[in-house]
């Protein structure tokens, strides 16, 4: 396991967005921008239960971020990991708590009635920063 350098943990104070890479069922790369946070161990992530980037890291745990400063472009991380946990227990929570950071919006505002949160957490295994 590899800790998150201090010198960039304030990256998940901001509205910075991540982009988080899985692997397809067909071995193909997928990107999706994410917004996240971090619980002094894992990057946490939420999404909707069946979509894309769902299904691939529940086939394949393997992930890579890459989190960039909006301050300064030429600032980021990319962070390498696996899946630690996926849970729906507080996804609903979560996702509020990110909509209160990202948007500045007390509730996640597209919230689907049938749709079933989950909170994904990354455990680092590599970290390359610049910047």
């Amino acid at each position: 396991m590899t800790g998150i350098p201090d010198t960039y943990k304030d990256l998940f104070q901001k509205k910075a967005f991540a982009h988080l890479a899985t692997v397809g069922a067909d071995g193909s790369p997928q990107v999706t921008p994410v917004w996240v946070d971090f619980d002094g161990t894992h990057i946490r992530f939420n999404t909707a239960k069946g979509r894309v980037k769902d299904k691939n890291l529940r086939r394949n745990p393997k992930a890579a971020l890459s989190i960039q400063d909006p301050d300064n472009p030429y600032r980021y991380m990319q962070v390498r990991g696996r899946v630690a946990e996926i849970t729906e227990q507080g996804a609903d929570a979560h996702i509020d708590a990110l909509a209160k950071k990202y948007i500045n919006q007390d509730k996640y505002p597209w919230r689907r009635p049938d749709e079933v949160r989950v909170t994904y957490k990354i455990l680092p295994e590599k970290i390359h920063t610049l910047g």
